[in-house]
């Protein structure tokens, strides 16, 4: 008996949540094929099943957009949005906050790497 009360449950979540997918407009399957490599990266099959990944998307687009808006948030109290306010967001999740903290600082230094490449290949073409 258990099974018809968890079946209309689950369709009313499932209806629930269609809605706010449908006032964005967003592409579905743009993040697919990276999904399916990470959850194999992870443990998974290394071909899920489609459901699976469309799921996993939706779960990701959603923290995603939720993060950006409670970002957006934050910022407008100083009228712009900043790296700062991601990482005020995530401050209490230390193992999120340690890998931005790492790809921000390697962005930066590739960066400045690509600015020394471009000046070397400038004093390259004055000597020809």
């Amino acid at each position: 008996m258990s099974n018809p009360s968890t079946g209309p449950s689950s369709k009313a979540k499932v209806e629930s949540s269609q809605p706010s997918e449908t006032s964005f407009k967003r592409k579905r399957g743009v993040f697919q094929k990276d999904l399916q490599h990470m959850m194999y990266g992870f443990g998974d099959d290394p071909n899920p099943l489609p459901e699976t990944v469309t799921l996993v998307e939706d779960i990701v687009v959603e923290y995603v957009t939720d993060l950006a808006h409670k970002a957006q948030d934050i910022g407008s109290k100083r009228g712009k949005l900043s790296v700062e306010d991601f990482l005020f967001l995530i401050r209490k999740d230390l193992p999120k906050l340690n890998r931005c903290t790492e790809l921000l600082s390697m962005q930066e230094e590739l960066k400045q790497a690509r600015k020394a490449f471009e000046v070397d290949e400038e004093k390259l073409a004055t000597l020809e």
